[in-house]
Parts: C-alpha cells; sequence; structure tokens
C-alpha cells in the first residue's frame, strides 16, 4: 500500500473505503478524497444511498418488554425437558 496517502491511486482509496465508513471514520476528510474527483464524488453517491437507506429503514428499538418476552421464552426452553 502506498504510505503517502494524498498518492494513493484510487484502487487503493477504495480498497479502503468500507473499511474507513464502517469504521466511522470521516472518508471525506481523508487526503486521497480531498485530491480526488472521481473518489470524491463517489463518496457523495455513496452517502447519498446511505442517507436513503436510513430513511426508508429506520432504526426502532424494540418495546422493553420484548426483551422480557424473549429471556422467558428461553428459560422456559431451558426448563422443558428434552424430547427426542
Amino acid at each position: 500500500m502506498t504510505e503517502d496517502l494524498k498518492n494513493m491511486t484510487c484502487e487503493e482509496f477504495q480498497a479502503q473505503m468500507p473499511e474507513m465508513i464502517g469504521s466511522g471514520e470521516n472518508a471525506s476528510a481523508h487526503p486521497h478524497v480531498q485530491s480526488c474527483e472521481l473518489c470524491r464524488a463517489l463518496l457523495a453517491d455513496l452517502e447519498t444511498i446511505a442517507e436513503a437507506a436510513r430513511q426508508m429503514f429506520p432504526v426502532v428499538d424494540p418495546p422493553d418488554h420484548l426483551w422480557q418476552q424473549i429471556e422467558s421464552a428461553i428459560q422456559e426452553e431451558d426448563s422443558t425437558p428434552d424430547r427426542r
């Protein structure tokens, strides 16, 4: 991999992009993106797609009682004799 982040190739940057985005790193602040119009446009497109997906499928925390029901079901299953 290229040591000078600004001079890395698009291929090198794009190979690292999923890990950067997945880790929460600000990929738009990466030196390569600052100097490469192609990768900057690609990153902008990916951010637009990700935002649209978040709006389509918002994260909703399940109600508290659901966890209690799951725990009860597991305890019941653990206490039921194995019927094979």
